[in-house]
């Protein structure tokens, strides 16, 4: 395939996604995974250097501060992986001492953190690992989240991101707060910090006030690299505005390409070109060294997908409740369920899935393998090659500058990706052979941040 390439390079990013024991639903239940792998630090490090050996941009670790759909009776919880978790920043901290080149991004939210904590978290973090810290910002919507930090449900959407904007310029101007070479350390004049290079911040705003400046140095790479997702209005403006990566989550080449247009097409009104933000759909590929091979792996996943973890799959999706329906029997004509108007796009996945079902009179067993190929994200069961064509076709057509890859199980998804998938992407010219720099934003090719003093808020 040849087409347009897009990055400062000319190469795709690569990050590799840590969910919990990998994004199957039936991981936890295949023999190659540490079903306790979710609590155990050995697991996540293993993947982690596994990713690292492979040249991969950064490791992500997605999170949500609950236990979700306890309250859900279509949602057979006892069944279902992933209830805990390591908490991401402390979790990185960790990996930062295993790992040497690969970047370390956690999720933190804007909404139940406050930004002083969670600055100097951040910059303990930079340091810690030597400038290869990012940060996957988000504003949570989850109403468990919520309920556990003293509300009775996630706050509207204008409210969220007028939140998150003055938490990001608060922790910006916290980092800020101690220009390059503040701390002299002259043991001959007895001087240890310069005064004249410490600014405390005095923000005063509608959410926040804070005084600064940091306890914690500013971080090795000013400004750590910012991943957003969300494919409301204001999550695409809030990721023009202020991210260097976009998390997207679509299934499909043409919704990847209106949502890529979508996006970059709003940065002009910030200031910033088209390659200064790179978008990365999640991509989940059950690898095969044959395509039987793959199919023979999705199998093994989906012959230990519960039928009642697969209807709680859908229940999460806006389906109807259909356990009482047969699995093998065609699909009846089927009502989303009420209160999807709010829930963002995926109901026009699940719309169009429904149409599917109709129109190919599939069984309900053959939605479970559908949903489970890639509902969310862009799925694929195939060999290296296949996949790798995929990869190059989204990669030169506008739908992708990258991806996350969110491996089906772990630690085999990584493995299979790095040792056959990424040496087929290195001999096509499309991903590294080797790291360029020391630290997150250098081998994302973006630029040195530079200090800047933040002016006070009030």
């Amino acid at each position: 395939m040849s087409g347009r390439k897009t990055g400062q390079d000319g190469m795709m990013r690569l990050g590799l996604s840590l969910g919990s024991v990998g994004y199957h639903y039936a991981a936890w239940r295949h023999p190659e995974v540490p079903a306790d792998g979710d609590m155990d630090f050995r697991h996540v490090a293993r993947c982690a250097q596994v990713a690292e050996a492979g040249k991969l941009d950064f490791v992500f670790l997605a999170d949500v501060a609950a236990v979700r759909n306890l309250d859900d009776p279509r949602v057979a919880r006892h069944r279902e992986q992933g209830h805990v978790k390591l908490e991401p920043l402390t979790l990185v901290a960790a990996l930062a001492a295993v790992t040497q080149r690969i970047g370390l991004v956690p999720t933190a939210s804007t909404s139940f953190n406050h930004p002083f904590a969670l600055a100097r978290r951040l910059a303990s973090i930079d340091h810690l690992s030597e400038g290869r810290a990012g940060w996957n910002l988000v504003t949570s919507t989850s109403p468990d989240e919520a309920r556990n930090h003293s509300q009775d449900g996630a706050q509207d959407s204008e409210a969220r991101h007028a939140r998150a904007r003055e938490f990001l310029s608060v922790v910006h101007g916290l980092f800020d707060g101690w220009e390059p070479g503040a701390f002299v350390r002259d043991r001959a004049s007895g001087v240890y910090m310069d005064p004249a290079k410490m600014h405390r911040l005095h923000h005063a705003g509608p959410h926040f006030k804070v005084r600064g400046p940091s306890d914690v140095d500013r971080p090795p790479q000013g400004r750590l690299p910012i991943v957003s997702a969300g494919t409301s209005d204001n999550a695409q403006e809030l990721a023009a505005e202020i991210a260097d990566m976009v998390y997207g989550g679509q299934p499909s080449i043409e919704g990847a390409r209106a949502y890529y247009a979508s996006v970059k097409a709003r940065l002009p009104r910030y200031g910033r070109a088209p390659d200064s933000l790179r978008m990365m759909p999640g991509i989940m590929p059950v690898i095969g060294r044959t395509q039987a091979e793959a199919e023979d792996l999705f199998a093994s996943l989906q012959d230990r997908l519960h039928p009642e973890v697969a209807h709680g799959m859908l229940a999460i999706n806006h389906f109807p409740d259909l356990r009482g329906h047969d699995l093998d029997a065609a699909m009846p004509d089927l009502v989303m369920e009420r209160g999807h108007e709010t829930a963002g796009r995926e109901p026009e996945l699940t719309l169009a899935l429904m149409e599917r079902a109709r129109r190919e009179k599939l069984t309900l067993r053959q939605v479970f393998d559908a949903v489970s190929r890639g509902f969310w994200h862009f799925g694929i069961v195939g060999t290296p090659a296949t996949i790798a064509d995929a990869m190059e076709e989204w990669f030169t057509t506008a739908a992708a500058d990258g991806f996350i890859v969110q491996p089906p199980l772990l630690p085999r998804g990584a493995e299979d990706f790095v040792h056959l998938v990424v040496p087929e992407l290195q001999r096509r010219g499309l991903f590294r052979r080797e790291y360029e720099g020391a630290t997150l934003r250098e081998n994302l090719g973006l630029p040195q941040a530079a200090w800047a003093r933040t002016p006070a808020r009030v």
